[in-house]
């Protein structure tokens, strides 16, 4: 069953580019732009419960399918770009693995524990 959650992540990352073809913006953004959700560790500098807050609001696929979708309600080209390219690292990030913070640990995911293995 992994896998074909990861199969399910691999086709939403190569949706978020396929989308961001038809947009008026250079590929270089969508490079510059896909690792800035990953800001949202500097969070974790003052608590657990504020770093997974913000982590989970700029990778909550949900909230990027909102900001794509009132782009274009409101032919906003930049709201949809950010819409897709954070659209696209989140389904990236949990290719490899990482899912949406709970408060106690940035270890632990929605997707289960991260990290070194305690055998």
């Amino acid at each position: 069953m992994k896998n074909v959650l990861k199969l399910e992540e691999i086709a939403m990352f190569a949706l978020s580019i396929y989308l961001f073809s038809f947009l008026d913006f250079d590929w270089w953004w969508y490079l510059v732009l896909f690792f800035l959700p990953d800001v949202s560790f500097v969070a974790y500098a003052v608590n657990s419960k504020i770093g997974a807050y913000a982590y989970n609001i700029l990778h909550h696929k949900g909230i990027m399918i909102l900001s794509y979708f009132l782009g274009i309600y409101f032919q906003n080209e930049t709201l949809q770009m950010v819409g897709l390219v954070f659209f696209g690292h989140s389904s990236f990030d949990r290719i490899l693995g990482y899912g949406l913070k709970y408060e106690d640990s940035f270890n632990n995911t929605h997707l289960g524990k991260i990290g070194k293995k305690n055998d």
